[in-house]
């Protein structure tokens, strides 16, 4: 297939008229070009500046999503994805957006109240946004701005800034939930019933000048196998006398279309996550208020494992050599096959913050996060399973700081931002080895990685209303970044990196809008993203003699250019919008072959995308109490330029697919009853650079998918309601590398005062 982009300036032209489409917050009256919050406390994000947003409120999100966990609240919002895999989803569940895909957790940030959740210690699976410090419960609205376009984020924001702002009373209110999930999972050899259970309860008041709130949560789930054992039929051999013989092993195709069996499950997650959140804030003035939050989160996880393999007698097999259709296989190399896992994890969230909220001439604010790994312990065996010995893996000491210093001055028709920030990364990883792998303590060093990254930053952005038709915002951004104390260190050696790097970077920002008709605008955006390496990025490879290989502490940030057009028309009833997005990635961080059998992360010489999103929401359409939401998004993302891969290009950019949609309808019946319907599709996904992997229907592979939820909210009486739902009606079988779950049935008990 041939790929035809525009030159260079051309790209750079269209970048500087691209559009911010409209602030459609789902939920909350709007005027076109700016974002109105109708009650409660308002967004952290720039609501002033002329570019797309998205939201959806508390009474939204109670009436049309099973929402179990809170990266739920964002399930249908245009050209959005999490890859939740099970309920308390905690080191896979990735934000996607228009044009970054799954694997990409550093191209989008998260925030609670303002505080820091996105976690930049690395980039991919395992560094996913803190989603368990924020409960469904305490959710008051959500609110999304669509790529960097704002001067006050990082280049992270390439993708969208998520902010949930959660409850602060204003008046004595307790709340409590109970909730249960079940799924029947059946896929290759497994067959089994899992479930997940909910206790939720929280109390928060305003005491003359202080408000508080307390809420403490409680998750027990089960998920479904999410990761197999495999060997190839290429990995088999002729038998050798005495070999046992199996039986249960299952052939299937790999995701590239080669044969393999699939042995049994290696991971099914059981795990117990507890949360308590203390939020305090005190009126030193009717104008000034202090804030205080403090969030603590305990997990408990075990990564069971179940063999599909019987010997003559029955009995289920781990570990040694095996026959199977007349090959014999190594259940032991190149690595064990089944590996259980225990993780116990205990992470503390902090945030401190000093506000004026005049709404007059001048405002101000500092605040300052803290984000700190105070336990995080993974054990697991290192060989034949059920043997002894294994590893520990410790991340004490692993975290991030954040300082905030902002101001805002309006001067007649204008508002300027400006402000200082500092961000501080750190990442602590050793690996220990242990006689009892489940039990056991810490004995001698196996291997060791460390490493650091700072950030700090000035910004400016003004948004001027130049008359009743004209709206405009330019901003810059300068950031200095540095990274240092990076070293690898193995069981004899810790070797350091070398010398600390430097960099600095100014992103320009630009918006604009027009007032077409009363009922429609027209939005154009632009904006620089630099994405900085993270430390995990920076600080990999392997030790050889006394030197590291098979890295790059060079690498170089990504650098993005997006832009947007859109159109917008806003009534009384509803929104309806059309966005054309672009961006030029130079630059893109990924992993792939370094040598035949060493891959590690490197510059992708250039990624183009451009796409169009079409989103619709209309309430009262037809009858009273019906309300429909839809959005549709065409995306095509390529890798134009690789050096160090020339098969993957003119190929799709892996985990973005071509296609997007989602559609919600829902009825209230008066104020007691509200029913809703909704459906997701996504297309068919690449997980690999050179899209070779053409089987997207099986494990590791990337499968479209369209899948229906629906849910009954009944309100029992002034303080009880209870809600049925069901996700994955149609029982969709699909995948992203990992089977997501099959038909869920979901129920609540709730309870305010």
């Amino acid at each position: 297939m041939n790929h035809h982009y525009p030159s260079m300036g051309a790209a750079l032209l269209a970048a500087c008229a691209p559009v911010a489409l409209a602030q459609h917050i789902v939920g909350a009256p709007r005027v076109p070009d700016t974002v109105v919050i109708s009650g409660g406390r308002p967004t952290s994000l720039p609501a002033q500046i002329p570019t797309t947003m998205e939201g959806i409120s508390a009474r939204r999100i109670e009436a049309t999503i099973n929402a179990t966990d809170s990266e739920d609240a964002l399930k249908y919002l245009p050209s959005l994805l999490v890859r939740k895999r099970f309920i308390g989803d905690y080191n896979h569940a990735v934000l996607s957006t228009r044009a970054s895909g799954s694997g990409n957790s550093a191209r989008s940030m998260v925030y609670a109240d303002g505080i820091l959740l996105s976690n930049y210690l690395g980039n991919g699976a395992g560094f996913t946004p803190r989603w368990g410090l924020v409960t469904p419960e305490e959710i008051e609205r959500v609110d999304v701005l669509y790529g960097p376009f704002s001067a006050a984020y990082a280049g992270n924001s390439v993708g969208a800034v998520v902010d949930y702002v959660t409850r602060l009373p204003t008046h004595l209110e307790m709340h409590a939930k109970l909730g249960y999930a079940t799924q029947k999972f059946d896929l290759y050899g497994s067959g089994e019933r899992v479930a997940g259970k909910q206790a939720s309860a929280s109390i928060g008041n305003k005491n003359g000048k202080l408000a508080w709130w307390i809420n403490a949560n409680r998750l027990d789930s089960n998920g479904q196998p999410l990761s197999f054992a495999t060997r190839t039929l290429a990995e088999g051999a002729a038998p050798t006398p005495a070999t046992p013989v199996v039986r249960g092993a299952i052939a299937g195709n790999n995701p590239k279309g080669q044969p393999w069996w699939l042995l049994g499950t290696t991971t099914s997650y059981h795990t117990v996550q507890d949360h308590a959140k203390l939020k305090l804030a005190y009126d030193l003035s009717p104008t000034l208020r202090a804030s205080y939050t403090f969030g603590l989160w305990k997990n408990d996880a075990d990564g069971a494992v179940q063999s599909y393999l019987r010997d003559a007698a029955g009995q289920p097999v781990y570990a040694g050599n095996v026959v199977i259709d007349a090959r014999q296989y190594r259940l032991n190399a190149p690595s064990a096959a089944f590996a259980p896992s225990v993780n116990v994890m205990e992470h503390r969230m902090q945030g401190v913050s000093l506000k004026t909220t005049t709404r007059g001439l001048f405002d101000w604010e500092a605040a300052a996060g803290l984000y700190d790994y105070r336990k995080d312990v993974l054990r697991a065996p290192t060989a034949s399973f059920p043997g002894a010995a294994g590893r520990i893996t410790d991340l004490n000491g692993t975290g991030w700081r954040t300082l905030n210093l902002r101001g805002v001055w309006r001067p007649a028709g204008q508002v300027i931002e400006f402000g200082y920030q500092q961000d501080d990364y750190h990442l602590r990883s050793l690996v220990s080895g242990t006689d009892d792998w489940a039990l056991g303590a810490a004995g001698a060093r196996l291997s060791a990685s460390n490493g650091n990254t700072a950030l700090k930053s000035l910004f400016a952005q003004q948004t001027w209303t130049i008359s009743d038709y004209w709206k405009t915002t330019l901003g810059a951004r300068y950031e200095r970044w540095r990274a240092y104390g990076g070293e690898l260190g193995n069981a004899s050696v810790i070797v350091p990196f070398g010398v600390e790097r430097r960099e600095q970077h100014v992103s320009p920002k630009a918006a604009l809008a027009y007032r077409l008709a009363p009922q429609w605008t027209l939005k154009a955006s632009a904006g620089r993203a630099l994405r900085m390496p993270t430390v995990g990025e920076l600080y990999q490879g392997a030790i050889v003699g006394d030197a590291i290989v098979n890295t790059d502490p060079a690498l170089r940030p990504e650098r993005s250019w997006t832009g947007e057009l859109s159109a917008e028309q806003a009534t009384d009833k509803g929104t309806l919008r059309a966005t054309l997005f672009v961006e030029r990635t130079r630059d893109a961080l990924y992993a792939q072959a370094l040598t035949a059998s060493v891959s590690t992360v490197q510059n992708v010489d250039a990624i183009h995308t451009r796409g169009v999103e079409l989103a619709w929401q209309r309430d009262g359409i037809w009858i009273a109490g019906l309300a429909l939401n839809g959005s549709l998004t065409w995306t095509d993302s390529v890798i134009a330029a690789n050096g160090g891969f020339a098969a993957s290009v003119g190929k799709r950019q892996p985990r973005v697919p071509q296609w997007r949609a989602s559609a919600v309808a829902s009825y209230r019946q008066g104020e007691r009853v509200s029913y809703s319907v909704a459906a997701r599709y996504s297309g068919r996904q690449y997980g690999q650079l050179d899209n070779s992997d053409t089987n997207g229907f099986a494990f590791q592979g990337f499968s479209k998918f369209f899948v229906v939820d629906a849910r009954i909210r009944a309100r029992l009486d002034k303080q009880w309601s209870a809600a049925l739902g069901v996700d994955n009606l149609n029982n969709y079988t699909y995948w992203a590398f990992h089977p997501y779950p099959k038909r869920t049935f979901v129920g609540e008990l709730k309870y305010d005062w």
